[in-house]
């Protein structure tokens, strides 16, 4: 939920704090209002030592062979190891990669598309185009003949001890949190991150341990205002629906949801059933609706993709704003969440996350609104089992209360990340990124 709060400042600039909940607390954002003249990075201390381990780098694109268009959120990942990455909205992906594996092959994959294997030697030193097919053979009418999709979701939530890792891991993510004013970013932050992330079977909360962070505000494209993110990677990492179920699909799913079998599909030669579910016409309260996609031998969920019902702005409001000045209206515009699960030895984990948000703030006596757009994702990128060795101390441990954009800096580094792999900035993205390293170098 969101709370607007306001504060006097000597500089009679207004303060407020919100935050926001997928129906029991989950996101929380600190919405500031204060004037900065420039960019202000803050330093915060790094926790990695300069990169020692020798790397190459494998660029490229992955489309559709037919249409030619850019394929989103696929995944890439060297074949008997952990080490993965994703495309990024325009379909683009950097991997790093040992060199101790240059000759190991990877994987590309994609939902409803043939997964194509490829030599790294026969990647190296370009940027590859990698085409894949959509399926075009008839799924086993044996295993897409479920017929009710609840005693599908059933299987879904009851299974999880049997589809999902039973024990610990340590798992190395790549994490990005945008904010943009209308279309120009005033904030981009982005952190390599340790998780600690705890066995499905139990309920443990997931730790994690900032490794790298760097961040740039332009809080003088804001006027007076300016957002931030509190939680930061957090917020990601609570989409993992397995992990936490209660906000998406509480004990009462079948008296709050109507669920709706679509046309199947497959994913490294899975048969994927693929489900539909939204709100009962009767239940008032704004919840959620979207797509499940679940591997039909073992009942696994594999993906997710959904958003918040807004449509009634008052009762969207409502479950967004508890408190705000009596001057601001704050209206939620667009909501959209995605999260992918990655499947080892038979065995699923949390891959990738994302969260588009987007707000519109009508002041009183203003002739023109405000709008803002947040966008945060983050991606697993190597992980291994827990040993006591890389278990996170609790001195390390992050706050669940971070705010990324206050702890970190670094644009002016090109080769900031080193080894670590990344997800590909967009050309919209790169370009702030170019343009935060010229303002700080005509300001050094």
């Amino acid at each position: 939920m969101y709370e607007f709060q306001r504060i006097k400042s000597p500089v009679t600039m207004n303060t407020f704090y919100h935050k926001f909940s997928l129906k029991k607390g989950l996101f929380l954002l600190l919405l500031t209002a204060f004037f900065i003249g420039n960019i202000n990075a803050i330093s915060a201390s790094n926790l990695v030592a300069k990169d020692t381990v020798s790397y190459n780098e494998y660029r490229g694109e992955v489309v559709d062979a037919k249409t030619k268009k850019e394929l989103v959120f696929a995944t890439i990942s060297v074949n008997n190891t952990n080490i993965s990455t994703v495309t990024n909205t325009q379909g683009e992906f950097l991997l790093k990669v040992p060199r101790r594996l240059s000759d190991s092959q990877v994987t590309v994959s994609f939902l409803g598309y043939t997964s194509k294997v490829m030599n790294l030697s026969d990647m190296l030193g370009q940027e590859v185009r990698i085409s894949l097919e959509t399926y075009i053979e008839e799924l086993d009418e044996v295993k897409v003949t479920f017929k009710d999709p609840n005693s599908l979701i059933r299987q879904m939530l009851n299974k999880k001890g049997d589809n999902y890792f039973n024990f610990e891991t340590s798992m190395t993510a790549f994490y990005r949190e945008t904010i943009k004013k209308r279309r120009s970013y005033v904030s981009l932050s982005e952190a390599v991150v340790d998780v600690n992330k705890q066995s499905y079977t139990n309920t443990k909360n997931d730790m994690m341990k900032l490794y790298k962070a760097r961040k740039s505000t332009d809080y003088s494209r804001l006027d007076t205002v300016a957002l931030k993110l509190k939680g930061g990677p957090f917020n990601t990492l609570f989409l993992d629906i397995i992990k936490n179920p209660a906000p998406f699909f509480p004990e009462d799913v079948f008296e709050i949801y109507d669920f709706g079998l679509m046309n199947s599909t497959k994913i490294d030669n899975r048969p994927i059933y693929v489900v539909s579910f939204k709100q009962k016409p009767h239940i008032e309260e704004p919840l959620f609706f979207g797509t499940l996609y679940i591997d039909a031998n073992t009942f696994a969920l594999t993906k997710a993709q959904f958003q918040m019902n807004i449509e009634d702005e008052v009762a969207a409001s409502r479950v967004f704003v508890v408190k705000k000045p009596s001057r601001a209206k704050v209206t939620p515009i667009h909501t959209q969440y995605q999260v992918d699960y990655r499947v080892k030895d038979g065995k699923w984990y949390y891959g990738y996350s994302r969260i588009e948000l987007g707000f519109k703030v009508n002041w009183d006596r203003k002739l023109f609104n405000s709008i803002y757009y947040s966008t945060i994702e983050m991606a697993i990128t190597d992980w291994e089992k827990i040993t006591d060795q890389t278990e996170i101390d609790r001195k390390e441990r992050l706050r669940r209360s971070i705010i990324l954009s206050d702890e970190a800096n670094g644009f002016s580094d090109p080769e900031f990340w080193g080894e670590y792999n990344v997800i590909e900035p967009e050309k919209s993205i790169e370009s702030a990124i170019k343009k935060i390293q010229r303002k700080l170098k005509r300001s050094s």
